[in-house]
């Protein structure tokens, strides 16, 4: 990165070819201006997040403590406060990403209402939630360095060496995206498109999944009907075409498999010869041996192991699998994503069991060995009490004695502060460690936890503000600690670009800058 003083000789250097035109035009402001926005495009941005996630997929390799981490949202405002608090606290961003989730789209954004996870939302509301995510982000750098800049500006010449430095190794709050293009919104070229206009957007990663576009369900949902391995393989092909034109040669595809919980298919695989993807395929489906002479009006039927057999349909014309086949169903969908161009694989589960998930990714494994996981820590699982139940089991099964509890009402308060209760609790906390180091992911994401944080605290405030509290409940429940705990948007007009346009307004017009920062600023209050 070029420094700031650089920056500043080659915009005077700049200044000075155009002559006296030019000469109201400050180079330390354009090093400044250049600097606040180091990104120009989203290509700039898809590039620079998709080699963070190749060295850190790199890094995970070679010690599995490396994992990478997100947290979903539905608004600009929303990441950029993230990555904000993540700089504050933690004082890096690395190895900490967003997700951007389908499911939030299509209940947050869709200018239908809120919606169900079916992919009936505008998909070009993914690409423009990107772009807003990013348009946040850059102003989180610019607000920063802004106030960077009016601390060198107000400094003693001693002082200022020390927040040149600063500025010199500015961290952005630009991170990696993984965003959730659904079943790619239609066909392969429907795929495509969409995927273009993501990239364009800024995002490195695009995850998808092997469910019929047409009826795609949430994960965790009944009904989901996935596609022939051959259709989904075109997709992540359309995808990987995608990067490859606009110039992200680094650009990372999740391959999602939501086999295990999937029975159906709508389709019937087409098989070339004994063994090849689409017998594999057809292989799981429940079907029966006919007699050709006793076939009625529509059946399907089609030879399998030299046997005419005809595959058990439902009224809609759906076919079912076989139960108990959904964790080899997976296994196949995995390998067959990596060997045919995913980077990364997401198998959504019905619960968090790290045992489970390890299973099949040892047999993942025996076939990819660097097979690596995006894992959905999702709120649609009760953590609490699969984690109870997890280490009720393992006690009885230890011998102990469990007749102090009820297994299936493990989430009652009466157990909470119980032994089985911190133990719980404890495997909670390193889920996430423990995971990566035996199950093979390499990102943890929780899909929809600002959907349920913004619930929960408005209905604090609500109960609160509109019964006995009044206005303490937000003074108290908000403010105090806002001011407190040092959250930024307690100046809230500096958050939204307030001081950025007084710089502004100084840098065009001068002293005849009319500024919002004055002395009779109510956020003054603040300090």
């Amino acid at each position: 990165m070029t420094d700031y003083r650089t920056k500043i000789d080659q915009a005077a250097n700049l200044i000075e070819r155009e002559g006296s035109a030019w000469s109201a035009i400050n180079p330390e402001f354009v090093a400044r201006m250049q600097l606040q926005n180091k990104f120009k495009t989203g290509l700039d941005i898809a590039n620079y997040t998709a080699k963070i996630m190749r060295e850190d997929m790199a890094n995970y390799d070679a010690d599995s403590s490396q994992y990478t981490q997100s947290l979903g949202c539905w608004h600009g405002f929303i990441g950029q406060q993230k990555l904000i608090s993540i700089k504050k606290h933690l004082l890096s961003t690395k190895r900490r990403y967003l997700y951007l989730s389908g499911w939030m789209v299509a209940a947050l954004r869709s200018e239908f209402g809120p919606l169900p996870d079916q992919s009936m939302h505008e998909k070009t509301s993914v690409a423009s939630l990107i772009e807003e995510l990013y348009t946040f982000l850059r102003q989180a750098d610019a607000r920063e360095l802004g106030g960077l800049f009016r601390q060198l500006d107000a400094a003693s010449d001693a002082d200022k060496p020390a927040i040149q430095e600063k500025i010199d190794n500015f961290e952005t709050h630009v991170v990696p995206i993984i965003a959730d293009i659904d079943a790619g919104f239609g066909n392969e070229e429907a795929t495509y498109l969409m995927a273009k206009q993501m990239i364009e957007a800024g995002a490195c990663c695009i995850q998808i999944e092997n469910q019929v576009s047409d009826v795609k369900q949430c994960g965790h949902q009944d009904g989901k009907v996935t596609v022939p391995h051959i259709e989904f393989l075109s997709k992540i092909n359309a995808i990987r075409y995608a990067f490859l034109e606009l110039g992200v040669d680094d650009g990372v595809i999740v391959a999602r498999t939501d086999s295990l919980g999937a029975g159906l298919t709508q389709k019937i695989a087409v098989t070339q010869e004994v063994g090849d993807l689409g017998d594999q395929y057809n292989s799981f489906l429940e079907v029966e041996e006919v007699d050709a002479d006793k076939l009625e009006n529509g059946d399907v039927v089609f030879k399998q192991n030299g046997k005419l057999v005809k595959p058990a349909r439902l009224p809609n014309g759906l076919f079912q699998f076989r139960q108990g086949t959904g964790e080899e169903r997976c296994v196949l969908d995995c390998i067959t994503s990596l060997q045919n161009g995913a980077d990364l694989l997401w198998i959504e589960t019905e619960k968090p069991h790290v045992s489970q998930i390890g299973g099949m990714v040892n047999e993942i494994r025996k076939v990819i060995p660097n097979a690596k996981l995006v894992y959905n820590n999702s709120p649609s699982f009760n953590w609490t009490l699969n984690f109870r139940q997890q280490i009720f089991d393992a006690m009885q099964e230890a011998g102990d004695d469990v007749s102090a509890y009820d297994r299936a009402n493990l989430m009652s308060t009466e157990y909470d502060e119980t032994e089985l209760a911190k133990q719980a609790d404890e495997k909670i906390r390193t889920f996430q460690a423990d995971a990566s180091r035996e199950a093979g992911i390499f990102h943890h994401l929780i899909t929809l936890p600002t959907y349920h944080t913004a619930a929960l605290s408005t209905d604090n405030l609500a109960k609160d503000y509109f019964g006995d509290e009044g206005m303490l409940a937000y003074v108290a429940g908000v403010q105090r600690k806002e001011i407190r705990q040092g959250i930024a948007t307690v100046k809230h007009q500096n958050m939204a670009g307030s001081d950025m346009g007084d710089d502004h307004k100084e840098y065009f017009s001068g002293d005849q800058a009319l500024k919002a920062a004055g002395k009779d600023n109510t956020m003054n209050q603040f300090g």
